[in-house]
């Protein structure tokens, strides 16, 4: 009698419901997190992709098989003899793409709407984290359709181990199950793509999104939050959110199906590992950093900048911040106007430097005598982290700038600057390598 009396008790003062939907929300939300502009839906969309993929990814497990011999052949059957099987790629191909620019947008608009302070710390992390794992599953599920283009592009990837000081040769053979991609390679690389990265985002995500109800929900602007009306801005979830989540849900469906009927995924000839395409290029969401690689040696470009941005990311929520401006968009007034600055430099002395590279600066030529790792790799480094530490102090100098405020405007540079790394690479590097006006990706 007791425990009834409990239970009764439990779900009548909960704020809960007994709907599993429900549980994702609170039973009542505040009018302004309704706003499609403060959240751009991109949270919920990557969760729709991902469902998309999974769905899509069953029923092509149907006709693939993970065998070297075999692969390229039942894709080609897919797409020709098997019912809507080019369209169940298509759609599979584009969500996976698209799922990496959302979450990508997903982890900008948190930062630049400060939801990564106090309580949300640690969401940042896992954050991070499944990003992390969106860009695992993306690669491991590159070299499955086993054509020329994915087998050279993570060939690149995998040869960049080589530099990893101690264990770069074992972890190279672990992760292609040899000396070489081959049989093993694509088995362990299926494995992952299938049971592994599936099973890690459908863990953490439940996770992530637990830990924004429990932070309270979206990230608000401070006059919001301390509104004294607050109980009179408070709408039901139901119908006000959820009609609104799956409007944006099935507009997003719709636009996959839509671009997956008139665009077929890419399908190179079959594998040829005695056959090299020129120019070779990396996945395109890792290409930034084959750019890197021409102008840095591979230690510093593969492995010592990547994992100095990871570092840094991981400890941005924990950085001394002069003042609290979670929920306003870069920070304020004047954060945007250096926040344009910073992109306004990183888009004029990017390209010049990238340029620059290739026709005079050359510090292996004019230092013979030093080891490349250093002459092509620590000083430049060296170099331009002395540049960035300037730009930092005179913007904060300059525009009389908080920490927010001068942080922000530094992550926008290194930002910018890694898109147009990126943009140069897949669009602007043909054959050899070389700088041409267009390539033909």
């Amino acid at each position: 009698m007791i425990l009834l009396i409990h239970k009764k008790r439990w779900r009548t003062n909960s704020p809960y419901s007994d709907n599993l939907i429900l549980h994702l929300h609170p039973r009542t939300i505040h009018k302004q997190t309704l706003k499609f502009t403060l959240t751009w839906g991109l949270g919920g969309m990557a969760l729709v992709l991902v469902l998309l993929l999974a769905l899509t990814g069953i029923l092509l497990m149907f006709v693939y098989e993970p065998i070297p011999g075999r692969a390229y052949e039942s894709i080609v059957i897919l797409q020709d003899t098997v019912l809507f099987g080019a369209f169940i790629r298509n759609i599979h191909h584009w969500s996976g793409n698209l799922l990496v620019i959302v979450s990508f947008l997903h982890l900008l608009r948190t930062y630049f709407t400060g939801g990564f302070h106090g309580p949300r710390r640690f969401n940042w992390i896992i954050g991070l984290c499944l990003f992390f794992l969106v860009l695992v599953s993306n690669f491991t599920g590159y070299l499955l359709p086993w054509d020329q283009f994915a087998y050279w592009a993570i060939t690149i990837c995998t040869g960049v181990l080589d530099y990893l000081p101690g264990l770069g040769p074992r972890l190279q053979m672990i992760i292609l199950g040899g000396k070489e991609i081959g049989a093993n390679t694509l088995s362990l690389f299926f494995a992952i793509h299938v049971i592994i990265m599936p099973i890690c985002l459908f863990l953490l995500m439940p996770y992530h999104f637990w830990l924004v109800r429990k932070a309270g929900g979206v990230v608000l602007p401070q006059s919001t939050n301390d509104d004294q009306g607050r109980q009179n801005a408070d709408v039901p979830t139901v119908p006000n959110l959820t009609t609104r989540e799956l409007v944006t849900g099935l507009i997003l469906i719709a636009l996959v199906m839509l671009y997956a009927t008139i665009f077929d995924a890419p399908l190179d000839a079959k594998a040829n590992p005695g056959l090299s395409p020129n120019p070779t290029k990396a996945p395109w969401f890792l290409i930034g950093i084959q750019e890197m690689l021409i102008h840095f040696h591979p230690l510093f470009a593969a492995w010592v900048i990547p994992v100095l941005i990871t570092i840094a990311l991981i400890v941005l929520p924990y950085l001394r911040y002069d003042s609290d401006f979670t929920g306003t968009w870069f920070c304020s007034r004047k954060g945007k106007r250096m926040g344009i600055a910073a992109a306004i430099a990183a888009l004029v002395v990017t390209p010049l430097t990238v340029i620059s590279s290739g026709l005079f600066i050359d510090f292996t030529g004019w230092l013979p005598n030093i080891p490349t790792y250093i002459s092509n790799g620590l000083i430049p480094i060296v170099v331009i982290l002395a540049a960035v530490v300037g730009f930092y102090i005179i913007m904060k100098k300059q525009y009389h700038a908080s920490n927010n405020e001068a942080i922000q405007s530094l992550f926008i540079l290194l930002l910018i600057a890694y898109v147009i790394l990126t943009s140069i690479c897949y669009w602007f590097r043909g054959p050899g390598m070389e700088l041409v006006f267009f390539s033909d990706q």
